[in-house]
């Protein structure tokens, strides 16, 4: 069993805020490096840098800028890997009542 992922402690609106303040910022300031301007927009809107890092890497590869899996697709995966867990049962169940069954009906045969 997996633990629970911690609660996002910042909405959507809040994370797109920031990406676009980081983004303005470094339109604004073309001689500041990405982490200096990560920094500023971070102490701005009280953010760590590197959780703004994140979210504009993800902002990035669900834009098809940088190189990834998207939100919409790992959502995709995730759906898809339980419902494989899931027939994986199910089928390790069907299994195995397929073979009590067969075998009671060999029993009954026999006797």
């Amino acid at each position: 069993n997996r633990a629970m992922p911690a609660p996002r402690q910042y909405d959507q609106e809040t994370r797109d805020r920031a990406v676009r303040m980081y983004r303005e910022r470094r339109s604004a300031h073309p001689a500041e490096s990405a982490i200096q301007a990560r920094r500023q927009v971070g102490a701005l809107i009280d953010v760590k840098s590197e959780t703004l890092r994140g979210w504009i890497e993800r902002s990035e590869i669900d834009a098809g800028v940088r190189p990834g899996t998207t939100s919409d697709e790992h959502t995709e995966l995730v759906r898809l890997r339980r419902e494989v867990a899931e027939l994986r049962r199910a089928n390790e169940i069907l299994r195995t009542a397929s073979a009590f069954f067969a075998a009671a009906e060999l029993d009954r045969r026999l006797k």
